[in-house]
């Protein structure tokens, strides 16, 4: 294979990756909305009812009676995590952050991007013990979503600038995972846990004898689910640990090699992750009842401090951190994007809509409070996709100096 057809190999693929998840960010959208119409028209009775629905046994006495609403929460984004893990661990070993010098960037942007919004909520709220708990919900950045409103602007946005938001994303859903492991976890059932570092261990196995079929791997994750969900682990965490355990060959130039399990196995979950899962999801957690809210609540500590955390410190986090690492000579500026550009995007990066609301709904149980959460949630983000995208759409695009030109002082 030619270095031209490599290459031709690898741009298809991040432009498929891309565009794949455009069109479920922009279906995210659709069904966000979808999930205020009918908490807020005259379905709204059904709609709620369905989402607490009593459709299967007691799989975890924590949980109780499996509902739609768990099924989907539990079960469906243990899933979307399964991807989340395919997708990190391709990327670190096989992909844009395989290379030191290249994670470097995305990797301080990310830490920066979860540390400084973490900061702004604990400000806000005060430091009330009673909303400790959600420091992590303003933490996290919606792909999907913010992938979707770049599509938007067609060529505006620079493929570097794409390439960047993602790779952030994925060093940011790292830590959702990790946060979601050791501050959303109680009540650890032993038996539980070793049963599924048993499991862990007979995935890690079957990729040592070369076992490059997907089923095996599916059992063993389905497995490693039940083992994880009872344990008093989050069972979306399950994901997540059985992505680890795929097996992925190094095929720069072919990601789609039908010997790379990961690769393929990835690329098959794309498009229902995309189009189904998340789309249901935020279906299924977007919808809060608007009925006697008025302007006391919405800016009460806990929406107020979620939405700052998402629009001012994420903001404020991820460029200040890329400008201090150019500017130090510790990374390069994404190629052909203009600061202002990266000030768009980082505004964009306030987008958490899918992982806010998931880890909100870990963090707190009161029907009152989670309503709160998705209050902060939607208008953080809403703010973020908005002034993001306007700042995006004006500004002035990257424009090379010409070899010529005469510098004057």
């Amino acid at each position: 294979m030619s270095r031209v057809t490599k290459r031709r190999g690898v741009t298809s693929t991040l432009r498929a990756f891309l565009d794949s998840e455009a069109s479920g960010g922009l279906l995210l959208m659709g069904a966000a909305a979808l999930a205020m119409i009918a908490a807020n028209g005259p379905f709204a009775a059904a709609y709620f009812h369905l989402l607490h629905a009593v459709t299967g046994p007691v799989l975890s006495e924590k949980l109780g009676p499996m509902t739609v609403h768990l099924w989907i929460n539990d079960a469906l984004m243990a899933i979307f995590f399964l991807l989340v893990g395919l997708e990190i661990k391709r990327e670190f070993i096989d992909g844009e952050l395989a290379s030191p010098d290249k994670r470097r960037l995305p990797v301080v942007a990310a830490i920066a991007g979860m540390a400084v919004p973490a900061i702004v909520y604990l400000a806000v709220t005060g430091g009330d013990p009673a909303l400790l708990r959600g420091w992590a919900i303003p933490a996290a950045t919606d792909i999907a979503f913010a992938i979707g409103v770049l599509a938007l602007l067609g060529k505006r946005a620079p493929a570097s600038l794409k390439l960047f938001l993602t790779t952030v994303a994925i060093v940011d859903d790292m830590g959702a995972v990790a946060i979601i492991a050791l501050a959303y976890t109680a009540g650890i059932d032993g038996v539980a846990l070793l049963a599924a570092a048993i499991i862990l261990a007979g995935m890690w196995g079957l990729g040592r004898l070369g076992v490059v079929r997907i089923w095996p791997y599916l059992i063993g994750f389905v497995l490693l689910w039940f083992a994880v969900l009872i344990s008093g682990v989050h069972a979306t965490i399950a994901g997540v640990l059985a992505a680890m355990m795929i097996p992925l060959r190094r095929t720069p130039g072919a990601p789609d090699a039908e010997d790379s399990t990961l690769h393929r196995l990835e690329h098959a979950l794309h498009a229902p992750v995309a189009w189904v899962i998340v789309p249901l999801f935020g279906f299924a957690n977007a919808g809060v009842s608007l009925a006697g809210v008025g302007l006391a609540q919405i800016l009460a500590p806990l929406p107020l401090g979620i939405a700052g955390g998402l629009l001012f410190g994420k903001q404020i986090g991820i460029f200040a951190s890329v400008w201090l690492a150019v500017k130090l000579g510790f990374a390069p500026r994404p190629a052909r994007a203009t600061w202002m550009q990266i000030y768009g995007v980082a505004l964009l990066c306030g987008i958490g809509f899918t992982m806010s609301l998931f880890i909100g709904g870990l963090a707190f149980a009161d029907p009152a409070m989670t309503d709160d959460v998705k209050f902060g949630v939607l208008m953080g983000s809403l703010a973020s996709a908005v002034i993001g995208y306007a700042v995006l759409r004006f500004a002035t695009p990257y424009r090379a100096r010409p070899v010529n030109e005469t510098i004057r002082c």
